[in-house]
């Protein structure tokens, strides 16, 4: 948690940004089962409720009413038996003094609340629910049909998707964690040790220093798999693992690092020249990023430095710019750039992308250069982003592509015989984190001494990691 005065701020600026407008109902979350009732999830609370009320505890919903400013917190005290479990609780009235809350309320008697203000006529907002639980509170309070306000999610996104100061050293504290964690992988990356044993491994620091893990890692020797949770191989010499893991600090400030490691630290030379490509695009972001730019533009330019380097190894053949311009590079990076990162480690999703990603002036695009980013719209400072190009070479996708399943005109770039000669590859991702300034950005993750403190990332750095941490 951050000071009182801090919550308290936050919500005053929430209340100027929808003044007059009703009610803002802004639910907690309640403890979730994994399954049966007693044993429930590792608690998390909802990150909008962590924003403007800082509580990290279950059972708790909120009111603002943005036309006197007043703000009601729901809960209930712990009874005795929940003591014997537990421990000695802070009373409901005991958590809301700590952000700056006077009015209090039973939990039970939030919907009754809520209804007598319909009742009443006033507007009520609320941000989309994404849990079974909220959905549930909400629909017992509210109209049938009633819909998410996006009024109110625009007053949040433009809150949330600038960091202050305190945010930014919560952030850096989740980075730190997240070099420790990568750190340690690199140290593992040995022929027979298995994935599962990296993935605990890293979790286990995740835990030691914060919150834990701010998404499932990603610890695999199919990296052509994007999103891999399957951790059951056992490293073979000659492949690449790739590590896509980060942490929450126990503010609930997430980071999020990408490396690809050659296991036992050396790569091959195909290995080395893809690697290379991709270093030069996640660099090139550092080098161009700046407020005002469009993250769109930087993810193209980011593409057209993995067009330049596969067009070198003769994969791409023709015009650079054509080829780009067809989205030629979306069969090596199905995905974009980057997305904005805080509170959660893709920032705001549950408000939709369109909010977070994207706004009037930059619509979202259909076009295959670019119809994957999650994060497109005009960079402003305050603004954290993860910055994580990748070449993969997804079999499934090679032979849709070959077999005119691509975007148009786009195939006739690809020398899909060399193409196909990559198949047992894998894939390579390289991930930062960065934040824009007011002159331009800076990577996230600092020494001791203040100064960058990247995760090894070179060939040659992450070969002596490999080598030296064993």
């Amino acid at each position: 948690m951050f000071e009182k005065k801090t919550y308290i701020a936050r919500r005053a600026a929430l209340v100027r940004k929808m003044e007059g407008r009703g009610l803002v109902v802004l639910p907690g979350h309640v403890e979730s089962p994994v399954n049966y009732l007693g044993n429930t999830y590792h608690f998390r609370q909802d990150s909008t409720f962590l924003y403007y009320f800082g509580l990290s505890v279950p059972g708790l919903a909120a009111v603002i009413d943005t036309d006197s400013g007043e703000a009601t917190l729901f809960g209930d005290d712990f009874t005795v038996d929940d003591i014997i479990w537990m421990g000695p609780q802070p009373g409901i009235t005991d958590l809301a003094a700590s952000v700056g809350v006077s009015r209090t309320a039973l939990f039970a008697s939030f919907t009754a609340e809520v209804r007598a203000a319909v009742a009443k006529g006033r507007e009520v907002h609320f941000l989309p629910p994404y849990r079974g639980e909220t959905r549930l509170l909400l629909s017992g309070a509210l109209p049938a049909g009633a819909a998410p306000s996006a009024d109110l999610i625009r007053a949040v996104v433009s809150m949330r998707d600038k960091k202050s100061a305190e945010e930014i050293e919560q952030i850096e504290e989740a980075c730190a964690i997240g070099y420790e964690m990568h750190t340690l992988a690199m140290s593992m990356c040995h022929p027979g040790v298995t994935e599962r044993e990296i993935a605990g491994a890293i979790e286990g620091v995740s835990l030691k220093h914060g919150w834990g893990v701010s998404f499932h890692p990603i610890v695999s020797q199919h990296g052509e798999t994007l999103h891999n949770h399957n951790h059951s191989g056992v490293l073979e010499t000659g492949r690449l693992l790739l590590v896509d893991a980060g942490a929450e600090a126990t503010s609930g400030y997430a980071s999020d690092f990408t490396r690809t490691i050659p296991v036992g630290g050396t790569f091959t030379s195909r290995q080395r020249d893809i690697y290379e490509i991709v270093l030069a695009a996640n660099n090139l972001a550092f080098d161009i990023a700046t407020p005002s730019m469009r993250y769109v533009d930087v993810h193209l330019a980011a593409c057209r430095m993995l067009i330049e380097g596969l067009s070198s190894l003769g994969l791409i053949r023709g015009s650079i710019d054509d080829a780009v311009a067809t989205g030629a590079h979306s069969l090596f990076m199905p995905h974009g750039l980057g997305h904005q990162m805080g509170l959660d480690v893709h920032d705001m999703e549950d408000m939709g992308e369109q909010y977070v990603g994207y706004d009037a002036e930059t619509p979202r695009s259909t076009h295959p250069s670019c119809s994957a980013c999650r994060m497109g719209r005009r960079l402003e400072a305050g603004m954290v982003v993860s910055v994580e190009p990748g070449i993969y070479f997804v079999p499934a996708l090679i032979a849709k592509w070959h077999g005119g399943g691509g975007p148009a005109n786009a195939a006739a770039f690809i020398d899909f015989g060399r193409v196909e000669s990559y198949l047992d590859f894998g894939g390579i991702r390289l991930e930062d984190d960065m934040l824009i300034t007011s002159d331009g950005n800076r990577l996230l993750g600092t020494a001791p001494d203040g100064s960058p403190r990247r995760i090894p990332i070179t060939p040659n750095e992450v070969a002596v990691a490999v080598r030296d941490m064993k």
